[in-house]
Formats: structure tokens, sequence, C-alpha cells
């Protein structure tokens, strides 16, 4: 597994899987053309672009250009690396049938592959960057009162409003996010402001 400095963004969650098999770094969803609809999630990947940089890795298909391209538009450029998928013909192992273009998806990638489309993107792997140490951790949102106490949904929830993260994120996802944007000390001191 290679560790990369930049998030990326993909369109689903077997996308997401795939890659979280093959290197160590943030990945978010659009959750396919549903990013053209939630302003919550695109503000999400505007600060986390401006923060640490991002990396746009959708299929090649004409569906993940449409994805790619309102993402070229809607997230200044200079944040934003792309990563593109060879054209590969055949289906993915979970499906019963080809997509619509009978194009693989990055789901459907080899680890090899998968690392070349981002060395060939400017990806930054490990060395190059530092990446944060003060961490957030679960335990951290615990002792914080974000989660396991009586009113820790609440505060939770009071959080990404003032924060700007989006009403549904599960847990696990504010948690991405946190690290992604935030300290230790800046969430707490957040906290200590609610």
């Amino acid at each position: 597994m290679v560790k990369i400095a930049q998030a990326i963004v993909v369109e689903g969650r077997y996308d997401k899987n795939t890659l979280a098999q093959v290197v160590d770094a943030p990945i978010l969803e659009t959750s396919g053309f549903g990013i053209m609809r939630d302003k919550e999630n695109l503000a999400l990947l505007r600060r986390v672009a401006k923060a640490r940089g991002l990396i746009v890795f959708t299929d090649s298909d004409g569906a993940g250009f449409v994805i790619r391209n309102y993402l070229k538009g809607a997230i200044e450029p200079q944040y934003l690396l792309h990563a593109y998928i060879p054209d590969v013909y055949g289906k993915e192992k979970r499906k019963s049938a080809p997509g619509k273009e009978g194009k693989l998806g990055v789901e459907g990638m080899p680890p090899d592959v998968i690392i070349d489309c981002l060395r060939r993107a400017g990806a930054t792997f490990e060395g190059g960057t530092s990446l944060p140490t003060n961490r957030i951790t679960k335990q951290d949102l615990m002792e914080l009162g974000l989660s396991g106490g009586k009113d820790s949904s609440f505060l939770r929830k009071k959080l990404m409003r003032k924060i700007g993260f989006p009403e549904h994120m599960s847990s696990n996802a504010m948690l991405q996010a946190l690290n992604l944007l935030y300290d230790y000390s800046e969430l707490q001191e957040l906290v200590e402001k609610l």
C-alpha cells in the first residue's frame, strides 16, 4: 500500500473500496451525479481541495467525464489533479453485465494500473510531503463529547453545522473529514466554543 498526501474523490463506494486496498489516502465519494445536487458535499470537497489537494479519479466513460468536468468547474483548478484510467473493455466481477459503454471503471482496475494513474496525475507519494501527525481519533471524539455520550449526537450535529459539514455524514466520514481539515487542538477549540 502506498501513502498519498492528497485526498482522492471517486464516483462511488465500489471505487472507494478498490482504492482503499491500494492507497493510504482519504477517499471521498461524489455519489455519482449526486454531487450536482449536494451542495454540502461539494462544499466539503472544496475545503479538502484547498487544505491538501484533491485528485479527481472518475471512470473513463461518459458519466465519469461529466462528473469530472462538473468538479473542474466547481473547484479552483490549482487545487485539483486529474487521474485518468485507461479504456479497458469488460465488466466488473460484481456485475452481471458490462456498463453502458462496456468499459471497466476505477473499481475494475488492477492495483498497478491505479498506482500508475496516480503517478501520472502528479500525486505526492510518501516522502514527498509530511502528513499531519496530530491525528484526531475516535477516542478523542469520545473525550470531547462528540460520540458515546448522552448528548453527543446533538453536539456532533451542532459542530457539523458550525463547520459546514454535510448534515448526514456518518461518524466515520466526519472523523475522516475532520482529519483532513483540522488537528486535535483546533477541534478542541471548536468544541469549547459550542
